[in-house]
Order: structure tokens, then sequence, then C-alpha cells
């Protein structure tokens, strides 16, 4: 029973990283570090790697290779967030077209709610890791102020945009569709989820495939030597591209009749009191882990 809720969990967490790569200017990364599972993604994408791994799979040893790659945990994780993206890429579309005031500010509140946990939890702040911070910010702001530029549709520039996408996954603070947006190819991608262009999904997932295998072991590198100073920069990634969820960042916000501050301070706490309930249920399992 305990394993069954595990998993479940894991695919929940999973839900809302695949909900995040799915509006424009908020980051499955982030919601990964918010939901405690960050670390075990990189590690697990690190794994299949890894040449012994492969070499478990082709000499049979199934159960090694699966417990290498921590298969379990992947698989809940990959239901979730395919779930999440075909069930919600027509709904977060037409929220923020009729509410978008409402979904920024609910975005604006999770991460800031995230950032607050990240600065908790690094420790030991001088100032190198202040101009760490400084640095991610400013990196952070440069990329959410970049412009959309029109790309060609041809499938070879499809699976770089799945390979440079989906790298966001497991990069807080960047948005995998607003990398789209950049791309120019947001629209087509979406389209492509909503009317199931199988031919066009297929590429873009064999992209999305190869670039965060590719990126992870990069990222996998950096966290092992470089924990403290990757996640600060991380932490200025995220805290950058607050400005891209701000609620009256977009066109459609500043374009409604009335401002909606009301609405919008009550939908940031709502996003706030999120994180707070998912980090207090993630404390009480790793608890009760704890204690078994």
């Amino acid at each position: 029973m305990a394993n069954i809720f595990k998993n479940i969990t894991v695919a929940l967490k999973g839900f809302l990283m695949g909900a995040a790569n799915v509006v424009p200017g908020v980051s499955g990364g982030t919601m990964a570090l918010i939901t405690g599972i960050y670390r075990n993604i990189v590690d697990a994408l690190d794994s299949v790697m890894e040449p012994a791994t492969w070499k478990a799979l082709l000499h049979g040893r199934f159960r090694e290779f699966w417990k290498c790659v921590n298969g379990t945990f992947l698989l809940w994780l990959c239901i979730g967030v395919v779930a999440s993206i075909f069930s919600l890429a027509k709904a977060v579309t037409v929220a923020l077209e009729n509410y978008p005031v409402h979904i920024w500010a609910l975005f604006f509140g999770l991460i800031i709610a995230s950032s607050l946990l990240m600065l908790r939890d690094i420790k030991g702040w001088g100032i190198k890791e202040v101009l760490f911070l400084i640095v991610g910010a400013v990196l952070g702001l440069v990329v959410c102020n970049l412009s959309p530029t029109e790309t060609p549709d041809a499938y070879w520039f499809l699976f770089l945009c799945g390979a440079v996408s989906i790298c966001t996954m497991i990069l807080p603070g960047i948005s995998g569709s607003f990398v789209l947006v950049i791309l120019g190819k947001y629209d087509y991608v979406m389209n492509a989820v909503a009317v199931l262009d199988v031919k066009a999904l297929a590429v873009f997932g064999a992209g999305c495939v190869v670039g965060i295998l590719a990126f992870s072991k990069f990222l996998h590198y950096l966290l092992d030597r470089y924990q403290k100073a990757t996640m600060i920069v991380l932490l200025g990634f995220v805290l950058g591209s607050l400005v891209k969820v701000w609620p009256w960042a977009n066109e459609a916000a500043r374009a409604l009749p009335e401002p909606h501050y009301l609405a919008a301070a009550v939908w940031c706490v709502i996003g706030i009191a999120a994180v707070a309930l998912i980090e207090y249920f993630n404390r009480k399992i790793g608890k009760n882990q704890n204690i078994d």
C-alpha cells in the first residue's frame, strides 16, 4: 500500500511538472524543486547515460537495469507528465485567454514560494554566493525578455526545438513553453498535441529524449562538483523568471477593462498555499520513511 501511494505521489508531481511546461513562463524544473524530486530526476537520467546500465540490459539483467535507472520512479513520473500535457494543453490555453490575471497570479505565487524554499535550503551566504545569485537572475531576465522570432516548420527544426525546450524540464526558472515561444513553435506544438499529429509529435518527442539525456549528464556533473553554486544560479533563474509571470506583464492582462488586483492577490496566495501544502506533505512522508 505504501508503494502504491508513493507511486501515485510521483505521478502527481509529474502532472504538476507537465502542467508547468504547458504554460509559457512557468518551469517544470521549478515544480520539480517545489515537490522535492529535482535531484532524483537528474540522478535517474544520468544513470540512463551510463555504459554499465546498458551493459546490464544487453546481458539480460533487466532487474538490475530497472534499478539502475530508477525505472519505477521515471515510469510514474512520465505517466504524470504525459497525462498532464495531453489533458491540460487546451484547458490552460483557454484559461489564459479568459482569465490571464488569475492564472498568472497563481503561477507567480507558486514561483515566489518555491524561491523561498530554495533560499531556506541554501546555507552559508557570502559575497561569492550573492554574485552567483545575481548572475542567475540576470540570465533569467535576459532569457525572459527575448522576443519570439519566425522559424521554419521543417522536421529537423522541430527536433531541435524538442531537444532545447525539454532541458527546461530539469532547469528551474526557464519554461519549456516559453522557449518554444521564442523559437516560434509554441502554437505549432500545442496544435499538434490538440489534433494528435502523430508524425510531428514523434519528431518533437525524439528531440526531447535526446535533449534531456544529454543535458542531464552535464547538470549531474555540475551538481556533483559545484552543487551549491549551481543551485544558487538556478535560484537566480527562478527569481529572474518572475518578470515573465507578473500578472500584468502580458498584453491580454493589460487589455482587460479592470486590473483585478484583489483576484490576483487571492490567486497568488492560493499558489503560495499550494506550495506550502506540498512541502508539508513532503516532510511528513519523509519523516514516515525515516521511521520505517
